[in-house]
């Protein structure tokens, strides 16, 4: 029996199963014993017949005194000689069969003469037929009964399972209010699965709510800091410095930038509410684009790779949370930095979507559905980064309903594509 079946048939299948070995067991075991009774008894009464015919009526010059389906033979006796077909039988009880006409046939040598009595058992035969056909009769009944009872069983049983399944799925559960389940059920194993779930379920809860309070708050928390490091940014920048240090402020106000734009990402995934798609701001994916290629150019042109923006498209101007596709084109732009040494980067803007290619180390295909997941890095990983950017950038999409796929470019490097749906 398949493992896959559904629980239900498998419990029906069970209880059959179950019927018909018993009760076929039991049908088998009524045919064997009328066969024995069958052969023990008649020949009993045969026995009995043949010694009364034997020792008292032909001593007695008396002709045998048998019912007229039984017919006496002698080897002796001319007027009851012996027939060929039974000449050559064995001693004892037999069942003979003859075209359509079946006989007992007992056969016992007494004193050098051989005695045969045969009796018809037409009537016998009927009767047995008839047993054997109650005996069919019930054994089929039994297990059309055995289907139904077990289906029947098998509803009752998978009751509450069903109904705790379909509270499971509920997903009102997953609030912190939802009542526990296992005061509904009996104390028995379905009330310890439920209880099992509560508890389960109660860690879960506890540990979403410690992870969204632990973003919320750190998201609020920083937002003072950054602040204060973009506003003391402004004030050095108005000030006489050196190109070096004008270099430095610059590095640091982009850090800045980035750090405010991820602080927003979390908050906004961690709130997740429908009201709040616009928080952060709206934009244009080519102004996204532009702002992102003033920021980026300088980081390209010092590694000497060559970076550029085309138009395949011109970009619609839908406006798109300005927040969530700057740190999406960001991370996909630093990845690109990071892993490509020569050759170029292009970022290619179409209608309703856009491209990131290099001509970098590129990601094995069987690698490019897993680089995506948490704390996953390419075998070739550069930096101290811990495997977290393409994990947001999936995460935003999915919340934006947007969709990112990845492929390799020929001779080298990778292709990232963003498909871009408005948020509704």
């Amino acid at each position: 029996m398949s493992n896959k079946q559904p629980l239900e048939r498998r419990i029906i299948i069970a209880f059959t199963l179950m019927t018909l070995l018993v009760s076929g067991t039991f049908s088998l075991g009524i045919v064997a014993i009328v066969h024995f009774i069958e052969e023990h008894l008649v020949s009993q009464e045969l026995d009995r017949q043949l010694h009364t015919v034997v020792y008292e009526d032909l001593p007695k010059g008396h002709p045998p005194r048998l019912n007229p389906s039984t017919h006496f033979y002698a080897s002796n006796l001319a007027e009851f000689a012996i027939p060929k077909q039974f000449d050559s039988q064995e001693l004892g009880f037999a069942e003979f069969i003859e075209g359509d006409e079946a006989f007992y046939v007992y056969i016992q040598e007494i004193n050098g003469v051989r005695y045969v009595l045969v009796q018809e058992q037409h009537e016998f035969e009927a009767r047995e037929q008839a047993l054997f056909n109650v005996v069919l009769a019930g054994f089929i009944l039994s297990i059309i009964g055995a289907l139904l009872l077990g289906r029947l069983m098998a509803r009752k049983i998978m009751q509450p399972v069903s109904r705790l399944a379909q509270q499971v799925r509920h997903r009102d559960q997953l609030l912190p209010m939802a009542p526990p389940l296992a005061p509904e059920y009996a104390d028995d194993e379905i009330g310890h699965l439920a209880a099992a779930f509560d508890s389960t379920l109660s860690k879960l809860r506890n540990s979403l709510e410690r992870e969204k309070l632990f973003t919320s708050d750190v998201s609020h928390e920083l937002r003072t800091p950054l602040m204060i490091i973009a506003t003391s940014c402004e004030l050095l920048a108005e000030a006489n410095l050196l190109e070096k240090e004008a270099t430095h402020l610059q590095r640091i106000q982009r850090a800045s930038e980035e750090m405010h734009d991820l602080v927003q990402t979390f908050l906004i995934l961690a709130r997740s509410k429908p009201e709040e798609a616009f928080l952060g701001g709206q934009a244009t994916l080519q102004g996204i684009a532009d702002a992102q290629v003033e920021q980026w150019q300088p980081m390209f042109t010092d590694k000497q790779i060559e970076f550029q923006c085309v138009q395949a498209e011109a970009p619609k101007e839908t406006l798109y949370n300005a927040t969530f596709l700057r740190t999406v084109l960001s991370n996909l732009l630093r990845n690109a930095l990071h892993y490509t040494e020569q050759g170029e980067v292009k970022l290619t803007l179409y209608a309703d979507h856009f491209t990131v290619e290099d001509t970098g180390i590129g990601i094995p295909a069987d690698f490019q559905e897993s680089i995506f997941d948490p704390f996953t890095r390419g075998h070739n990983a550069r930096g101290e980064g811990l495997g977290l950017g393409l994990s947001l950038v999936r995460r935003i999409c999915t919340h934006q309903g947007w969709t990112i796929q990845v492929s390799n470019r020929s001779p080298q490097g990778s292709c990232f594509s963003v498909f871009l749906a408005p948020k509704k």
